[in-house]
């Protein structure tokens, strides 16, 4: 018991550790902090089955923190750019400003974490504004 928690531990720092580089950050609270935020946020906008389906690809520890306040009947719940805006801004404790850079960072770090495709099928479920802003590089890429 005592080794899976250890496994789980491990799992979960390394994800921080990883969101923190490329938010350029050593702190393992801000990393956390920017992870949930944008965990919360993508998955508020998914619908339930999706949504589910993506909690399974996070590590364990980070799994209670992405279901955290979920309430499956409320979703997915519509925002454009602005409401994402918010949402991150709020939940993270960030200005606006600050947002999409944070999001862009977060984003990158999730490609390197997920499944191959992972993200991609989480992104194609967002609106074009909203994948734009999470990750500008691949949306360019796939209206190629």
């Amino acid at each position: 018991m005592t080794n899976s928690l250890a496994c789980a531990e491990d799992a979960a720092t390394k994800w921080l550790e990883i969101v923190g580089n490329r938010l350029g950050t050593e702190s393992r609270n801000t990393a956390y902090m920017m992870l949930r935020a944008w965990l919360h946020v993508v998955r508020d906008r998914l619908p339930v089955v999706a949504a589910a389906r993506f909690g399974v690809q996070l590590p364990e520890l980070l799994r209670g923190t992405y279901y955290d306040g979920w309430t499956p009947s409320h979703v997915p719940t519509r925002y454009d750019v602005a409401g994402f805006v918010a949402r991150f801004a709020g939940s993270a404790y960030l200005s606006r400003a600050d947002v999409p850079v944070t999001a862009r960072a977060v984003t990158a770090a999730m490609v390197s974490l997920c499944p191959p495709g992972e993200l991609d099928r989480v992104l194609d479920l967002m609106p074009p504004g909203v994948r734009a802003l999470l990750d500008g590089a691949r949306e360019v890429h796939s209206g190629q």
